[in-house]
């Protein structure tokens, strides 16, 4: 087999028989060090069935990567995968000429299947010295993805509760050992790497626990937990004692107070959470006592996403809620410019991240996309990331092989990996060595 530039990561992205029968491993990190346009061209047609075709035989993968070619708008790139020769395969029965359905989206990195249920949440964590996800879907199943390779770690994590009015997960480092919290109808630490529960379980969160986070209060690794009833609380992780509650805000059971999302933040020297309620409002509070610290903010509907950030040198809560976001001034307490208005639906989940040494958010919605803002300047970055289809429940970042990346997942059952970027990559154009 020759290839052009052989030896080059510009000469095997671009060399069909290659890409049709080599072990999916070996392409990725090709396609991450191109740079020439053809090599990030044949990128996105190669991702988009990467997870299918990492287990078929090649001559599946010929037509899922000549199928996925056109859906890219390459119909050039797909003739010259189809027309692929293979030993002991007979030649391709079909060429793709047009193809129905969502076009493939260069900056999908990976498609991970493995759920059975809606994904209700996500979080990334460092294990091994590799970035993982971990996902957990709304019949208790807790997943561990390395982002690298897209495979899964082990086998689920066992004993979480198969029915819950919440799903919730945060990750944080333990003793040396990276865990992640899970909560649903009580909280549990997990350790990452053997998959065993750390510890007692934390219970006594009537109806449910609906949102966690992690961070550090006075040297002591801790867990901030809310759910149904508003009732807020801390536990410290390497002892399971409790170190502070609020008390219940409405009945155990009551909607309209439920706790759906938590985040930590320091302001002005103070360790803090920020929460969104179901009442639309965002409450900071100091994490030593529960207390609240000033008025709750409003909202204009429920409040289901709230991640933190620093944007300007201020710390600030980023909350979704009806089709929109809001940034907010966490010392001033007070609302920091208009809207993040682009979303048709609820916005389901918001995470933060560093892109290009810049503040952004990025926000999955049950109008089937998720959405990338720059908190400085309040505006979109590129077009929304579809291909759930349905809607997007869980959102998370991470960094991968020095890359800014959103891990997705929804309703559709899938985790979805993206690459982000601060400006638009290059589509399908005439200068294709494939036509």
């Amino acid at each position: 087999m020759t290839a052009p530039g052989i030896g080059r990561a510009d000469g095997w992205s671009t060399e069909p028989f290659f890409l049709v029968t080599a072990d999916p491993d070996r392409p990725r990190p090709l396609f991450d060090a191109a740079s020439i346009p053809q090599g990030r061209l044949s990128a996105p047609a190669y991702r988009a069935s990467l997870h299918p075709h990492r287990d078929a035989a090649s001559g599946v993968c010929r037509q899922l990567l000549a199928l996925d070619a056109v859906r890219y708008g390459d119909a050039g790139l797909a003739a010259h995968m189809a027309a692929v020769r293979l030993e002991n395969v007979s030649d391709a029965q079909w060429r793709v000429d047009r193809a129905t359905g969502e076009p493939v989206e260069h900056r999908l990195r990976q498609t991970l299947l493995g759920h059975a249920a809606e994904v209700k949440a996500a979080a990334t964590a460092v294990l091994d010295g590799r970035p993982v996800a971990v996902t957990v879907d709304d019949d208790g199943t807790a997943l561990i993805w390395d982002l690298v390779s897209g495979k899964r770690r082990g086998e689920p994590l066992t004993g979480l509760s198969e029915f819950a009015y919440g799903r919730s997960v945060s990750t944080t480092h333990l003793g040396g050992r990276s865990v992640a919290v899970t909560g649903d109808h009580d909280v549990r630490v997990w350790d990452l790497a053997t998959r065993q529960q750390v510890g007692e379980t934390l219970d006594g969160h009537t109806y449910g626990v609906t949102a966690t986070a992690t961070t550090v209060l006075d040297g002591r690794t801790v867990t901030v937990v809310g759910g149904w009833g508003g009732m807020l609380r801390v536990w410290d992780l390497t002892s399971g004692e409790l170190v502070a509650e609020t008390p219940p805000a409405g009945p155990p059971e009551s909607d309209g107070s439920r706790i759906n999302a938590v985040a930590t933040a320091v302001v002005d020297g103070v360790a803090v959470a920020v929460t969104g309620s179901h009442e639309e409002t965002v409450q900071v509070w100091d994490l030593a006592t529960c207390e609240p610290l000033g008025t709750p903010l409003r909202d204009a509907g429920p409040v289901t996403g709230v991640a933190t950030a620093v944007v300007d040198g201020r710390p600030v809560a980023v909350t979704g809620s009806w089709r929109a976001l809001r940034i907010w001034d966490l010392t001033a307490g007070e609302q920091l410019g208009g809207l993040l208005a682009g979303h048709t639906r609820q916005v389901e989940a918001v995470a933060t991240a560093m892109l290009d040494g810049r503040p952004i958010a990025v926000s999955g919605s049950a109008d089937g996309t998720a959405r990338v803002w720059d908190l400085t300047t309040r505006r979109l970055l590129g077009r929304p990331l579809t291909g759930h289809g349905e809607g997007v429940s869980a959102v998370a970042t991470a960094r991968v092989d020095g890359r800014t990346v959103a891990v997705t997942g929804g309703k559709d059952r899938a985790v979805r990996v993206w690459e982000l970027a601060t400006r638009e990559q290059p589509g399908p154009h005439s200068s294709s060595p494939y036509r």
